[in-house]
């Protein structure tokens, strides 16, 4: 579908990336990886016609349809959001107009004249084509992606030009699928989503008949849809037949054997020298001492391994003892006009509880935030901090508060407590700002470099109860994985508005849903278990089939219910699930215990292989190392067949387990 041939990118002395060939095929969905500024944005422009190459070409047969996402600068007004998105089926608009246009001017003509005969004639004609568009799909279509992406219904006849930038990029995103171009390419989609949105693209994704390109932060996102990655780093591009996380395995591996096989030939190549330089003055010697060098000088070199960007491992200042309760709201009302927010609000944060906050936009979760943190009184009802509680909040808003006059590395410092001080460069570094961006003034930042020296700033300031909207929007992985690991750590308590599954699921142990029109409710568990306990909630309170569970846990307390079934069809469902889980469940789990066994024996056989690659015996015998290499590339396939097969058993045992109503 697209060629990529020997492209070359190059800025000035700095070559992002060379001799760069690869294929796009039907339905395929590739990820691009790599670091921020290694070249993934750049290469998305390139296959858009955005940006032209410095050299290669790029090939996609006649007539096939490009759509490309970029991650920021859309801005549309003077449009209802209606027409704007409309626009998406131009042609089938176009035709629908001009066949108005054309009945406006058949009325004023003599039904008995030929002008009027030949307009009636194109008219038909004109009907045919937008027949072949099927139209009357164009209404539901609109509104069916309208509502996945978050929009209401009263919004459709609102101008563009009151929409934020956030929502902007829903405008631009339904556009584009509704286009449903052959060939999508996605600069992070999910950046602007809230969790229940973000859901619904990941489902219209991973059925669109066309195929995705995606730049992603998102873990979660890149493993459950991508089946190609190809990563870019230091001005190369590599690719991996496997999604995000095989491409962070098999990336370690390739090094490790890379590394072996470059130590191997070194020495081989230092023993050979060795012999040159004993015996190049020996005249008996002479004829074996050219053999040499000319063998030498036929060995193709393998390049040095590139190092790893260094991994920065930091942990929060220690923070100050407090008491065991934290932070405690008591019968909390919050309304902005006629917008109820909450009232009746309860809610009591403990020492060392990690929470994560999720809902749709508007909900109330940054209010929720800064009455929690006492930046905004409640309405009605109490908030009270705990003894010694010192609290540290970091808002989307926060980087607009920073000094535009100082530098980055200057405010970053005056954060910092002296235990944190050491700390301040090297962190910098692990949050994108390397070398000389520590020294670049906080006024000519982007909105995203600020949000993050903001992130840096309250990092290093000693607080025990920690509060974060959005932190994860403007890092990249390894920025992730830093925060993420300290996070862990932490000793204190911590609050995170996230959509960010894969981040969050690790970390915290509580989920706290907002949504418009009801209390709060507090789900036991991480993001996981949250959005498949809501899901099986929401299904039961709908009348479906399911068995009876518990609702969970809210402010006000609430009891369970049945979701207004009877015995008999609770009977009836609780039958159909005991069929569900002995001929479709059972099986699968029964496979995934096999396929883990095979995993464990595949993953054995690679680390012996790999040992043994790096043996001396094995390095000193080229035709034993090509062997093992094979070998070991066997294996790895092996494991990256049955990697993918355990991703499918997994997400299907998860779907039945969630109809079920199971958990662990």
């Amino acid at each position: 579908m697209i060629s990529v041939q020997s492209l070359r990118v190059e800025f000035g002395a700095r070559v992002l990336f060379n001799d760069l060939a690869f294929s796009v095929q039907p339905r395929e969905r590739i990820a691009f990886a790599g670091h921020n500024g290694a070249g993934k944005s750049t290469l998305m422009k390139c296959i858009a016609g955005i940006l032209p190459p410095s050299a290669g070409a790029i090939h996609a047969p006649k007539g096939t349809r490009i759509g490309y996402l970029p991650q920021e600068g859309i801005h549309v007004a003077g449009r209802s959001l209606w027409v704007e998105t409309e626009s998406a089926f131009g042609a089938a608009v176009a035709l629908r107009e001009k066949i108005e246009r054309l009945s406006r001017e058949l009325s004023k003509l003599d039904p008995r004249s030929s002008p009027y005969a030949e307009m009636l004639e194109e008219i038909g004609g004109l009907e045919l084509q937008l027949d072949a568009t099927n139209p009357e799909r164009m209404k539901p279509r609109i509104e069916s992606v309208l509502q996945g992406l978050g929009f209401q219904k009263s919004d459709f006849t609102r101008d563009c030009a009151e929409f934020s930038g956030g929502w902007q990029m829903r405008i631009a995103m339904a556009k584009l699928f509704l286009q449903e171009p052959e060939v999508m390419l996605l600069d992070e989609p999910t950046n602007h989503l809230d969790l229940d949105t973000q859901l619904w693209v990941e489902q219209y994704l991973v059925n669109y008949p066309g195929a995705i390109l995606l730049i992603s932060h998102d873990r979660t996102l890149l493993d459950m849809l991508c089946t190609r990655t190809i990563a870019f780093h230091h001005g190369r591009a590599e690719e991996y037949a496997g999604n995000f996380s095989y491409y962070e395995r098999e990336s370690v591996l390739r090094r490790e054997i890379l590394f072996k096989q470059y130590t191997a030939q070194q020495r081989e190549i230092a023993e050979s020298q060795r012999f040159i330089d004993r015996f190049r003055a020996s005249a008996n010697k002479a004829t074996l001492v050219q053999s040499r060098i000319k063998l030498l000088a036929k060995v193709e070199r393998i390049p040095a391994p590139e190092m790893d960007d260094a991994v920065v491992k930091f942990k929060f200042p220690a923070p100050p003892a407090s008491g065991h309760s934290v932070a405690k709201l008591e019968g909390v009302a919050k309304s902005y006009g006629a917008l109820n927010v909450f009232s009746g609000f309860d809610f009591d944060i403990n020492k060392g509880e990690k929470i994560a906050i999720v809902g749709p936009n508007g909900a109330g979760k940054s209010t929720f935030c800064r009455i929690i943190t006492a930046r905004e009184a409640p309405d009605a009802g109490s908030h009270t901090f705990g003894h010694k509680v010192a609290p540290a909040f970091f808002s989307q808003n926060h980087s607009d508060e920073l000094d535009p006059d100082l530098t980055v590395l200057e405010t970053v410092v005056q954060s910092a407590s002296r235990a944190s001080m050491p700390h301040a460069r090297s962190l910098l570094g692990s949050f994108l700002f390397r070398g000389d961006d520590v020294f670049k003034k906080v006024g000519v930042l982007s909105g995203g470099e600020r949000s993050r020296v903001a992130l840096v700033c309250m990092l290093l300031t000693p607080a025990n109860f920690l509060i974060l909207d959005e932190p994860t929007n403007h890092l990249d992985m390894q920025s992730q994985d830093v925060l993420q690991r300290a996070l862990i750590d932490y000793p204190g308590s911590v609050l995170i508005v996230s959509h960010n599954r894969a981040f969050l699921d690790p970390l915290v142990g509580k989920t706290l849903e907002f949504r418009a029109g009801r209390q709060p409710l507090l789900y036991h568990g991480n993001i996981s278990y949250y959005i498949e306990k809501s899901a099986a909630d929401q299904a039961l309170a709908a009348g479906r089939r399911a068995p009876a569970r518990p609702t969970p846990t809210g402010s006000s307390g609430g009891s369970n219910n049945n979701g207004g079934l009877s015995r008999k069809d609770q009977r009836r469902a609780e039958a159909d699930a005991r069929e569900m889980r002995s001929k479709i469940l059972r099986p699968r789990e029964i496979e995934l215990a096999a396929l883990e066994i095979r995993v464990a024996e595949l993953e054995a056989a690679q680390v012996t292989l790999t040992q043994h690659l790096s043996s001396d015996a094995c390095a000193a015998n080229p035709e034993l190392l090509r062997d093992t290499s094979n070998a070991v590339e066997k294996v790895t396939h092996g494991l990256e067949t049955s990697y993918s097969r355990w991703g499918e058993l997994s997400a299907e045992i998860e779907t039945l387990r969630a109809k079920l109503g199971l958990t662990e």
